[in-house]
């Protein structure tokens, strides 16, 4: 009998980790003070926010100044997108309907139907 090796689900990989933080995004306010006999001697505000650039304009996070929004990267995530139904990979809409997705390769029926190796197939009947 062969022994088969079982993945635990439930434990995510650093990469899962990194993936949820980026896809999700994180806030982090935190506040800081060091007193001594009820003299603050430092005080330390920390506001941070975590997130992939699609996530943070899809949310209205402002940018730092500078930030050239005018570039083919912006443009791509300025696109409507959509999960893969099989891999969960966030992919342009037009691209996961009318081709198929880039991660996993799964096809949409209507990417299936104007596939040209079907429309030979079609086409000799």
């Amino acid at each position: 009998m062969a022994i088969q090796a079982l993945r635990d689900d439930s434990a995510s990989s650093l990469v899962d980790v990194i993936e949820r933080v980026l896809d999700k995004g994180v806030i982090i306010n935190a506040d800081i003070c060091v007193s001594v006999a009820g003299v603050e001697l430092l005080g330390i505000k920390i506001r941070a926010a975590v997130a992939s650039f699609e996530t943070a304009a899809k949310y209205g996070l402002e940018f730092p100044s500078g930030t050239n929004l005018n570039t083919a990267v912006w443009d791509r995530v300025k696109e409507d997108q959509e999960r893969c139904p099989q891999c969960g990979k966030t992919v342009p809409i037009h691209v996961l309907l009318n081709e198929s997705c880039p991660w996993c390769g799964w096809s949409s029926a209507k990417a299936l139907m104007n596939a040209p190796s079907l429309k030979r197939i079609s086409h000799h009947r």
